[in-house]
């Protein structure tokens, strides 16, 4: 007559728990008679999975929890090694979030108010088993040098013509991951309140790096202050001013100062980011705006290109592109800063 299923349950863990104690697999001829009797190889193996994959994240740990019975010192786990084989590999697969538990991914950012959005992305990565770990930067060089040494597995800061002049100049191997949002860059002034107060030989500040830079005479060529020459792409300098008819001075300052010398100067173009750390008043002290529709700065999530198609990857973009992130970057840099990614809500 058959056991019963707690019966059996019992008998299959304490099969489970002596091949722990010895330390392998154990013969048929350890078995006992009445197990054998009771029943067949096939029952065993739909028993002990059964037993197994309900113990879910440490089945084994479980297994071993459980009475031994005085007729049990001697036995040991049945029909050679494929019922432990198999315990084994259905624990592992019913463990919820195994392998993620122990991912930790490093990433850079800039510091400030994404420090803010990160909380609140790490607490979302928490829930596919990441954990994340943030190093904050001031210096727009550091986070890709770093990402590039492997001291860093991601970073969050640039957008696609930056990255593209660092690939360019230091040929690193890294790839955009995924969007995350974008920072319309301004023209900022606390002594004319538009563009066409402007005066002649008016001195505007404009960042230093190529990208930035680049993206500033851009910005002063929309709105009718100069004209670049044709074919500049993204990345102009000053040399390529071909007409300037109000004879702007362009003066390059590092882009962490350049909001700060506002007072300085008739005018700044100033990263948004920049401009709130610089104690510009955003929106009203700015006079001008880049458009935000196809605006090619928008930033992203970068990881070196061996990385690209890691899950974590995947997984960590999931976490940022959340709507209660979209969230907290519109409060953060008080609408000044809108999330980029396909469908993310802009107010």
């Amino acid at each position: 007559m058959l056991r019963s299923v707690a019966r059996r349950d019992a008998e299959v863990n304490q099969w489970i728990r002596l091949s722990i104690y010895a330390g392998r697999p154990v013969t048929q001829d350890d078995e006992p008679l009445a197990l054998r009797d009771a029943f067949t190889p096939l029952d065993r193996i739909s028993i002990a999975l059964d037993i197994v994959c309900r113990a879910h994240a440490a089945p084994l740990a479980w297994a071993v929890s459980q009475p031994v019975t005085d007729d049990f010192v001697k036995i040991k786990l049945p029909f050679k090694t494929a019922l432990f084989s198999v315990a084994l590999v259905c624990g592992i697969a019913s463990a919820p979030l195994s392998s993620a538990a122990s991912q930790t991914v490093r990433v850079g950012i800039m510091s400030g108010e994404d420090e803010d959005i990160w909380r609140t992305v790490a607490a979302n990565a928490a829930k596919h088993g990441i954990t994340v770990k943030l190093t904050t930067f001031s210096d727009y060089t550091q986070p890709n040098e770093a990402l590039a040494q492997h001291d860093l597995d991601l970073n969050a800061f640039q957008h696609k013509p930056y990255l593209d002049a660092q690939v360019k100049a230091r040929h690193y191997d890294i790839v955009p991951a995924g969007y995350t949002y974008v920072q319309p860059i301004g023209l900022y002034s606390r002594k004319w309140k538009s563009i066409d107060a402007l005066p002649q030989n008016a001195t505007i500040g404009v960042p230093n790096d190529p990208s930035n830079e680049g993206r500033a005479l851009l910005l002063l060529q929309a709105n009718g202050l100069i004209r670049l020459r044709e074919n500049v792409g993204l990345l102009p300098t000053a040399r390529d001013i071909a007409d300037n008819p109000k004879h702007v001075q362009i003066k390059e300052l590092d882009a962490g100062i350049v909001g700060r010398a506002i007072d300085d100067l008739d005018a700044a173009v100033v990263n948004t980011g920049w401009a709130f750390k610089s104690g510009i008043k955003v929106p009203q002290e700015r006079i001008a705006q880049e458009k935000v529709t196809d605006n090619p700065y928008r930033n992203f999530l970068a990881v070196n290109a061996k990385d690209a198609q890691a899950p974590w990857v995947k997984e960590l973009l999931e976490s940022y592109q959340q709507a209660n992130v979209a969230s907290v970057i519109l409060s953060v840099y008080h609408g000044a800063v809108l999330p980029a990614w396909d469908g993310a809500p802009s107010k």
